[in-house]
Parts: C-alpha cells; structure tokens; sequence
C-alpha cells in the first residue's frame, strides 16, 4: 500500500499541529457508483497514530475527528477515540473535541462538550461544511446561545478552537475573521487552512496581521495551500513584523500529505529560527508542553 517513504526523517523537530484520526468507512462521493477511500488510509487509534508519528519523525501531534461524508453527526463518533489517543501522560499526543456550529447538532455538541478539559484534551474543532456558518451577524438567538456555551467552555479549560476555512459557504474565512473580530480576545482562535485556496488566501493574510496587530488571539497554518500562500504569508510577515509566533506546522494528514506540508516551509529561504518556530516551538508555547 502507498504510504511514506522508509527512512526520512524531518531535518528539525516536529509539532504536527492539526491532523486526524479515526476509521471512516468509504462512500459514494459525487454520485460514483460506489464507495471510495480517497485518503488511502486512515489512523484508527493511539497505536496507529503513534507508528505514523515514528515514521515520520514527528514528536508531538494535534489529533481530532476523522471527517469529510456529508453525515453530520459521523465526527462526533470518533470524539471516544480522540480522548483514548490523548490520555497517556507522554503528552505525543493533543486531543480536538469535535463539535458542530450548526444549531442542528446542538445536543451532541452538549454531549461532546463534557469532554473539555479532559486529559490531553486542549481543543474544540468544527466545520461548517455540515452546516451553520461563522459569521456572528447570521446567527439566531438560538445559534447564539449555543455559541456562548461553546465559547464559556473553551475560554474555561484554555482550549483553542480550530475552525476550518475554504472560500465560500459558512467556512468562508470572510465569515472566519468576523468570527475572530466578534470573539478573538476571549478565546484563542486557529485559522485552518490559511482561508483555505486561492481568494482564501488572498483575502485572510493580510487581516490575519493585522488581527494580531489588533491583540486579537488567532494562529493560522499552510495545510491544504496553494502554491503561491507561503510566498505571501512570509513576505507579509517580514513587512508588518509581526506573526512569527502565530503560524504552526500542520500536515491535516490523511487528508493531505506530510512531505508536502513539510516541506512547504523547509523549502522556503527562511532562518533556521523561524522555521524551528514554525515546526514546534509555536505550537510548544500554545499548547504547554
């Protein structure tokens, strides 16, 4: 079965700080007649998880939900295998609590939400391509309501929210910065996928400096970007002065790929104490390990 090549190792230490785990059954995706495994592969457990880790040189990983079947409450079935996988006191291992911004779910995000503060636990993950959105300006009282829950809970335990972005729908990161506008000085808020493609990008770097500039409590990292984000995420960087400590390492594994995430950053003309701090020491500071 493909996998990783034998023998490579990282040329530094790495925090991979947002990627999955959890079986997931295969499905009919875009009408195909019948059910495929696009990942290849899947994590199903601590044991698994911790062999990919070794055979990839990574020290300490974020691990949350497998997802990506149009079933919404199919993430929520994996929140047990998240809490066993990051139990153990080594600390390898960081566990995500998936929950729901859709109002929809809102009594298995209740359920899910008794697992803050749990061992190992250290954040809630969501996205809204199941539903809901992360614009403040478009929720009902109801939606509101369960958003400060969420929000009482992540601000009690620490806990960093990691919400997924793509351009369009309720994940558009338009939608993500008014989010972060309305509630980045309470809780720590992680912007995944840098907006998540091209108008993505376009759209969210600049403001993610100037965010920080704000105080605002947000990080961001490259997985899933296209070609040019980097490039234009360093340049901005080197501009504003601001932002090396808010930028982490994520391989978003098995739904990309680590080589190619790795070297994302190890491929750039950066210091070797940027690229330490993007690799593990940011996500060693956020995370308290």
């Amino acid at each position: 079965m493909i996998r990783f090549k034998k023998g490579e190792k990282p040329k530094r230490k790495v925090f991979d700080a947002h990627n999955h785990i959890g079986h997931m059954d295969g499905f009919k995706y875009y009408g195909l007649p019948e059910p495929v495994n696009p990942t290849i592969f899947c994590d199903d457990d601590r044991a698994s998880k911790i062999a990919l880790m070794d055979s990839l040189g990574v020290e300490r990983a974020v691990v949350m939900s497998n997802y990506g079947i149009p079933v919404p409450t199919q993430p929520f079935g994996l929140n047990p295998v998240v809490l066993e996988a990051c139990a153990k006191p080594d600390k390898r291992i960081i566990g995500g609590i998936w929950f729901s911004p859709s109002i929809k779910m809102k009594e298995a995000n209740e359920e899910a939400l008794k697992f803050a503060g749990e061992t190992g636990v250290k954040v809630l993950k969501a996205t809204c391509l199941l539903g809901g959105t992360w614009n403040p300006e478009e929720w009902d009282e109801e939606t509101k309501a369960m958003w400060e829950n969420i929000l009482a809970v992540a601000e009690k335990h620490d806990h960093v929210l990691h919400l997924h972005t793509s351009p369009g729908g309720g994940s558009d990161v338009t939608n993500g910065i008014k989010f972060v506008r309305a509630h980045g000085k309470r809780v720590k808020v992680h912007i995944v996928h840098c907006g998540g493609g091209v108008s993505g990008h376009i759209k969210f770097i600049p403001e993610f400096f100037q965010l920080i500039k704000e105080g605002y409590k947000v990080y961001t990292d490259t997985s899933w970007a296209v070609g040019f984000c980097n490039r234009y995420l360093f340049e901005e960087m080197e501009k504003q002065g601001v932002g090396e400590d808010r930028v982490l390492f994520c391989s978003d594994e098995p739904w990309s790929d680590f080589w190619s995430e790795y070297y994302k950053f190890e491929g750039l003309g950066l210091s070797e104490e940027l690229k330490n701090k993007i690799f593990y020491e940011n996500a060693e500071k956020l995370y308290g390990v």
